[in-house]
């Protein structure tokens, strides 16, 4: 099992339409393609304006397989159309859990 966490930082303001636009037309994509969603965070304290999605997959193979489907879906990409310009930096780690996280 691996968990997959994008880090999404926005441009300043657009925190708001890019969560709202995530929601409504994002999500339901994701949920229906990918993995199990485990999380959506927005930042308190610290660099703000970042948005951290978690999702958790069998394999590295599986989250291959599924997010190249993801890329190929026509919904997918008129989703991205609407927010790549609200967009500054993104940054995906896949993450591995330890023996005793409560997460596996």
């Amino acid at each position: 099992m691996i968990v997959e966490e994008r880090d999404y930082r926005l441009k300043p303001g657009k925190l708001g339409a890019f969560v709202a636009a995530y929601e409504a037309h994002g999500l339901p994509i994701q949920i229906e393609l990918l993995g199990e969603f485990l999380g959506y965070f927005t930042t308190e304290i610290g660099e703000l304006n970042h948005v951290v999605a978690w999702w958790r997959y069998t394999s590295f193979e599986d989250r291959l397989a599924r997010r190249d489907r993801m890329m190929a879906d026509p919904r997918w990409q008129a989703y991205l159309d609407r927010v790549t310009d609200l967009v500054d930096v993104q940054q995906t780690r896949l993450l591995r859990p330890t023996r005793f996280s409560p997460i596996q």
